[in-house]
């Protein structure tokens, strides 16, 4: 794998929880896309790119899990400003839950095969188990 690259599972592990991040930042403030984009980079390797962001943030927008408001810029042109709305603070808060359930119950498994690393191979059929080999056609 290149330097720098997110295994298959991983790129696709992120992409299912950014939405979730991008509100976890905006419970904390208001922010544009540009800081958004940085603070996904910092707080956790994410590399998303703006033309990832917008639609996402569109979507939010349209099912009311953000708002948004222009502001003007010192450095350019007015920018705009996505808020966390109640509906976005109950969904994170939601997807919180879950997401805890969802890694302690990944986490148990992973425990439990790091302590039997041998009971998820396949081998050789035992000569002595007297149990019949299972069809496979």
């Amino acid at each position: 794998m290149e330097p720098g690259r997110a295994s298959p599972s991983l790129a696709q592990l992120r992409r299912g929880v950014l939405e979730h991040c991008v509100l976890a930042l905006l419970r904390a403030e208001e922010l544009y896309s540009l800081d958004l984009v940085r603070r996904l980079a910092e707080a956790s390797g994410q590399g998303v790119s703006e033309g990832t962001l917008y639609p996402l943030l569109s979507r939010l927008r349209k099912e009311g899990r953000v708002s948004t408001s222009w502001r003007e810029s010192s450095s350019g042109p007015p920018r705009r400003y996505y808020a966390l709305t109640e509906a976005g603070a109950a969904a994170l808060t939601a997807f919180t839950a879950d997401w805890r359930d969802f890694t302690a119950s990944v986490d148990a498994l992973l425990a439990t095969a790091e302590q039997h690393p041998g009971a998820a191979t396949t081998s050789a059929a035992d000569p002595t188990d007297p149990t019949p080999p299972r069809r496979t056609s």
